[in-house]
């Protein structure tokens, strides 16, 4: 999963970039509302944690822009404003959900993950794909209930897969799963990571198909292609 962490308390931003990684989460980090903005004109993220006060472009700026464009990513509003009004005022401009500063590292994490299963059909703790199944919480797949190794590359592409089952996602999406945005992950290194986890699924129900010119799409073997 990929978050976009917008916060210019630079001491914050590193213990909040930490704790979000050491979970296994995958993070851009911006310090001003322009830059935010720009980053999610371009990127698709899973989750945006968004600050209110910012330099140039406020939180409440970045949040109208990006519903103004129709965009649906979650958005998690981090303020030290404890204010009922604030709170209406973002959840009305289209946030997702609010938390107060200071809060608990646990309770992040969990605010995260809750946002990340409201995007599910299921809107439970796990989804699955014929017998392949993947807790979202743990952060661990399985086929049929047995515990599927993969190394943190090869997760990150399933898992970005998984979320999107039955849908086309273009190896661009799948490259950006594996990084930061100052990083770059070639085609051929999708290609790779996508012929190991077919041998890794090789006694399951769920298979990996390449659309030509598309991408990848991960479905049962039982279903209609």
């Amino acid at each position: 999963m990929k978050l976009l962490l917008v916060e210019d308390n630079e001491q914050l931003a590193h213990w909040l970039a930490k704790i979000l990684e050491d979970d296994g989460f995958v993070l851009d980090r911006v310090s001003d509302g322009d830059a935010a903005d720009r980053f999610l004109r371009t990127t698709r993220y899973d989750v945006v944690l968004l600050d209110l006060n910012l330099p140039n472009l406020s939180g409440k700026g970045v949040l109208r822009r990006l519903r103004e464009r129709g965009d649906d990513t979650p958005v998690l509003i981090l303020t030290a404003s404890g204010s009922v009004d604030e709170k209406v005022i973002c959840l009305s401009a289209g946030a997702d959900d609010y938390l107060v500063k200071p809060f608990d590292a646990r309770e992040l994490v969990a605010r995260v993950k809750v946002l990340v299963r409201r995007q599910l059909p299921s809107r439970s703790n796990s989804t699955r794909c014929g017998d392949l199944s993947y807790d979202i919480d743990r952060r661990q797949f399985s086929v049929s209930g047995e515990t599927l190794s993969l190394t943190p590359r090869e997760h990150a592409v399933l898992e970005t897969l998984i979320l999107k089952a039955k849908k086309t996602v273009s190896k661009p999406m799948l490259a950006d799963s594996l990084g930061s945005s100052s990083t770059h992950t070639s085609e051929d290194a999708i290609e790779i990571y996508v012929s190991r986890l077919r041998k890794k699924l090789e006694k399951s129900t769920a298979t990996i198909i390449t659309l030509r010119g598309l991408g990848y799409l991960l479905q049962a073997s039982s279903d209609d292609e």
